[in-house]
């Protein structure tokens, strides 16, 4: 998701700490040192994931395949003392914001640690209400297969080498344009029409699909007078869109029935020549494992 919200601290801190101590009815259990077992919250449409931060603080971090970095709350930086290491330049729906870099940070999932080489740190999240300490980008899916189980609340989190897949599931081979995972799918248009196009994956967005607006007008899929008028916010501000439905869309042999959309009135949630991109709540119908490793996302 190319928008980051941090918001309140404490019952997130709480959450995470019933997590680590047994509480919520489960806690970590590792099935062998590959692999690990976490309990997720999910916020807002956002899948929450609880971590240990330098052996020291609890964090409650959105799991986002949308961002192409880790990120921290500025507070959090400064409270565990990570070394400030320039700057990035970091491109939202609506625009850019300029971030602090910064080295050090260690996470700890249940006994599997991510090291990210570097975190950035968005000034601007110290004036939004907090409710999330970070999010979980790019280099967390390349230190983990990651499995997020919706149905049974809980992510795996499997050591890449070692991962082998045989279930029966459905596996879409992923393309990459800078860190943002790629999949083709088709939307079956009102007249029936299949339109084949390409769609960056983005666990980070909380609803079924966000279609750019180039898109939308090429196939005629809102009505600009008539329809609903929404928001999407991101970094570097919103974008207004028109809330709306497709008939279908096919992710290879599978099939979802009318799955809400944000129709972009102007601009795109995605890089230029994708349809848009497809977010949780439609990928949450499904056990989902996100494969970098091998290229792959399963959905079962």
């Amino acid at each position: 998701m190319r928008s980051i919200f941090i918001g309140m601290r404490q019952r997130a801190l709480q959450w995470v700490l019933g997590v680590l101590m047994g509480g919520c009815g489960s806690a970590f259990s590792a099935a062998n040192t590959n692999s690990v077992v976490l309990p997720f919250r999910l916020e807002r449409g956002h899948v929450m994931l609880g971590a240990r931060l330098n052996q020291g603080p609890q964090v409650s971090l959105m799991v986002d395949t949308g961002y192409g970095l880790t990120m921290l709350h500025p507070d959090l930086t400064h409270e565990i003392g990570l070394q400030r290491r320039g700057k990035v330049t970091i491109v939202g729906i609506a625009g850019e914001e300029d971030a602090d870099m910064y080295e050090g940070a260690v996470l700890d999932f249940g006994g599997l640690t991510y090291t990210p080489r570097r975190v950035a740190a968005l000034p601007s999240d110290r004036e939004r209400s907090r409710r999330r300490d970070g999010v979980l980008g790019a280099g967390f899916f390349r230190r983990f297969v990651v499995q997020i189980d919706s149905k049974n609340g809980k992510v795996t989190l499997y050591e890449p080498k070692s991962f082998e897949y045989s279930g029966t599931g459905e596996v879409l081979p992923i393309t990459f344009r800078r860190d943002t995972p790629i999949v083709d799918a088709s939307i079956v248009l009102t007249n029936g029409e299949t339109v084949a196009a390409k769609f960056e994956v983005d666990t980070g967005c909380d609803g079924d699909m966000c279609l750019a607006s180039d898109f939308v007008k090429a196939h005629k899929l809102a009505d600009a007078d008539g329809g609903r008028r929404s928001h999407r916010s991101g970094v570097g501000g919103g974008r207004g869109t028109i809330a709306g439905t497709v008939p279908e869309v096919r992710l290879g042999r599978l099939s979802v029935t009318k799955p809400n959309a944000s129709f972009f009135l102007e601009g795109s949630p995605a890089d230029p020549g994708m349809a848009g991109h497809i977010g949780w709540d439609l990928l949450r119908r499904f056990k989902v494992t996100v494969d970098y490793e091998h290229k792959r996302l399963i959905l079962e």
